[in-house]
């Protein structure tokens, strides 16, 4: 595993860690982020200043927790239930992700959707 991150959201804090992938490596080079983010069913996701691939870690159903950057979008998602894509408990996003990391009890993140920005540091 790589780095290990906080997640804040509103009162809630998340601890969490970036995969050892060229991915992950670039976005945990802007770190810290702070951003305004967008709600899509459980998931919360914001753009970054990066353009990159799909990897072999990319699919569309993943775990809860589960961090990922989304190439049509440019974005960094966090996956913490059911999306309007779901047919079961699992998270599914629109399209392809790259896996780029975790956090640790993500279900929490249910309680802040009506926050205005996300942030994601170091630890």
């Amino acid at each position: 595993m790589g780095s290990e991150i906080k997640v804040i959201v509103g009162d809630v804090e998340l601890k969490g860690q970036l995969k050892d992938t060229d991915c992950a490596e670039v976005f945990e080079e802007m770190l810290p982020v702070e951003k305004a983010f967008q709600t899509w069913g459980n998931e919360f996701y914001f753009p970054i200043t990066v353009e990159m691939e799909l990897d072999e870690t990319a699919r569309t159903e993943v775990e809860v927790g589960t961090i990922g950057y989304w190439p049509p979008g440019k974005a960094i998602a966090l996956f913490f239930g059911e999306t309007p894509d779901s047919t079961t408990k699992k998270p599914v996003a629109a399209s392809d992700v790259n896996v780029i990391g975790s956090v640790e009890e993500a279900e929490k993140l249910k309680n802040v959707k009506d926050e205005e920005k996300i942030r994601i540091e170091n630890v």
